[in-house]
């Protein structure tokens, strides 16, 4: 039995909710390309993205929020948190990545597990 989808992803203003995902690919010449990438749930920006040709990690994820935050906020944090929105992968589950995520003004949050269709 497959679960229904009910859960509301977008937001009606900027900067409320971010959401963060990779994605993989092959290049021609046979080489793989991982990018982690994070976007506004209001307006889909794009607002950072890592890409390399090994896995992620958690200091990827890091890279990641802090460059949102910093092409968001410059060299301010968010008044009041922003809630960043994950599935459950090790690297966005980690202390490390929680504790810098708080640090920077995010407030981490999880999709329910196997259902990769609530991350934006």
């Amino acid at each position: 039995s497959k679960r229904a989808h009910t859960g509301k992803v977008a937001v009606g203003e900027s900067n409320q909710r971010w959401c963060s995902d990779g994605f993989g690919f092959s290049c021609d010449n046979g080489e793989k390309l991982r990018v982690t990438f994070a976007l506004d749930c209001c307006d889909r920006e794009a607002l950072y993205w890592a890409a390399s040709n090994g896995g992620y990690d958690s200091e990827t994820v890091q890279d990641v929020m802090l460059g949102a935050v910093e092409r968001r906020f410059g060299n301010s944090l968010p008044t009041s948190p922003v809630e960043w929105l994950t599935d459950n992968g090790s690297a966005y589950r980690s202390y490390q990545t929680r504790q810098f995520a708080r640090m920077v003004g995010l407030e981490p949050k999880h999709t329910a597990v196997r259902s990769p269709e609530s991350n934006g």
